[in-house]
């Protein structure tokens, strides 16, 4: 019989750095509080992520799976992979059980019904379990007739599909009726810029009436703020929108994607975000952020994506400078910068350009952020996926003690990182296999504005 009490190899970063061995369930909610279900990413092929994902499944506890399903549609705003996860649930006797509940719970909108099937056949065609049905079903009479003609779209499985296949029951009469006109094929087209756009036509005169009747959401209203520029649209209709918005559920980075394509419009769309943020609790203290502008960290969210990881990281400082009572920004590569005392987009401005976006001496910038001003850095070595590399660094001590150190990251560091003095939060905002921030660091996965009211609420709870 094998030895099984042996000492575990070590383990490491894509950079080099030496990272921590954890248990399954950080290990499932790391590979997927950030992911875009089956997308490359810098260091991972999306294929091995959503492997990894599945392997994981099987060793955590049901209700704690389903859970982690439930945070990442709710929380994390994520589509696809919580479909995946309850997918993968119901392959296993031991939590299929969960699984009509869980799938009620993560199908928000109404074309997510056929997403779920066609996840559920990605290996081969094959019956819908019991759960599977019920779940479903369930799901089903969620959606109105606007619902399901938004999101009646012509893919491999239709809506009128899973319909069929679970054997849902309307809950009146007239829910019946709309599902008998999905069935036959009369759902009255919905009045979305989608339709509007494919009808042909006048585009200046399609976003115009589309705009002075509301009927642009947030999102769609951000998103398609270069091709009312590129249709001639009136400006005052566009500025009157932005003065409008609902912003509530709008993360920060969504706003610098549209400034990136209409940056004549950045100071109401900065207006915007910022009236938003500014009913936010506040974190009370000190708090010092310590930004990854790596290379890694200008990759896409996503390869369907013009969203860069740097974004998202950007998003979440912008978020927290706005409702820590008192803030420090850092970025950190081969150097460590302090950014001046901004706001918006002038932070991001900042962010971004303060220096060469190269290595990732993580352990380093941490050290230098608590170090005695005295203290510096010339030259380091650090061991890196190429090998070991020595390398200049600009770094010097800074002799902080803040009520807490937040760190905005992708969690490849080229070296060790060292426990936090005082609370120490690390945001990974990648789903990579191997990552830094475990131990005494309060490791949180994913980014959204929810990161800010976790850390807010585990405080309070420590307290």
């Amino acid at each position: 019989m094998a030895k099984l009490n042996v000492p575990r190899s070590p383990i490491h970063t894509y950079e080099g750095g030496k990272a921590k061995h954890i248990n399954p369930e950080l290990e499932l909610r790391r590979s997927v509080m950030a992911c875009m279900l089956w997308e490359k990413t810098f260091y991972e092929n999306g294929e091995d992520v959503a492997d990894r994902i599945a392997k994981l499944i099987y060793k955590v506890a049901p209700e704690k799976v389903a859970a982690i399903a439930i945070e990442a549609r709710e929380q994390m705003k994520l589509r696809h992979v919580p479909l995946l996860i309850v997918r993968e649930m119901s392959r296993l006797n031991s939590h299929k059980g969960l699984v009509a509940g869980t799938l009620l719970k993560v199908i928000q909108r109404a074309d997510e019904l056929s997403e779920f099937v066609s996840i559920y056949w990605k290996d081969k065609k094959q019956p819908l379990s019991a759960q599977v049905k019920k779940g479903l079903a369930s799901a089903f009479t969620k959606f109105s007739a606007y619902n399901l003609a938004k999101y009646n779209l012509d893919g491999a499985v239709k809506l009128r599909d899973v319909l069929f296949l679970c054997h849902a029951k309307p809950k009146d009469a007239e829910q019946e009726e709309t599902w008998k006109k999905l069935v036959d094929g009369t759902l009255e087209s919905p009045d979305t810029w989608e339709v509007a756009l494919s009808s042909g036509g006048d585009k200046k005169a399609h976003w115009e009436r589309l705009l002075s009747e509301n009927k642009l959401g947030a999102l769609a209203l951000l998103r398609n703020l270069r091709n009312f520029n590129q249709a001639g649209v009136n400006e005052s209709m566009v500025l009157s929108a932005l003065e409008t918005i609902k912003v509530e559920r709008v993360l920060p980075f969504r706003f610098i994607a549209a400034a990136r394509y209409a940056p004549q419009w950045e100071p109401q769309l900065e207006t915007a975000m910022l009236k938003c943020l500014s009913v936010q609790e506040k974190l009370p203290g000190h708090t010092v952020l310590l930004i990854d502008v790596s290379g890694s960290m200008d990759s896409q969210i996503s390869e369907k994506s013009e969203i860069t990881r740097l974004d998202a990281a950007c998003g979440v400082a912008m978020l927290a400078s706005e409702i820590c009572e008192r803030v420090e920004v850092f970025t950190f590569s081969m150097k460590l910068i302090q950014i001046p005392a901004r706001r918006g987009f002038a932070l991001r401005d900042s962010i971004v350009n303060s220096q060469e976006h190269s290595g990732t001496p993580l352990g380093e910038a941490v050290k230098c952020i608590y170090a005695d001003k005295t203290y510096s850095i010339n030259q380091m070595n650090f061991r890196s996926g190429w090998g070991m590399q020595r390398a200049n660094v600009g770094y010097h001590g800074y002799g902080l003690r803040p009520d807490r150190l937040i760190v905005i990251t992708d969690a490849q560091s080229a070296g060790s990182v060292p426990d936090p003095i005082g609370n120490g939060y690390i945001i990974n905002v990648v789903t990579y296999q191997n990552g830094v921030g475990y131990g005494p660091w309060t490791h949180i996965d994913g980014w959204s504005e929810s990161v800010i009211d976790y850390i807010r609420s585990y405080e309070l709870i420590l307290s």
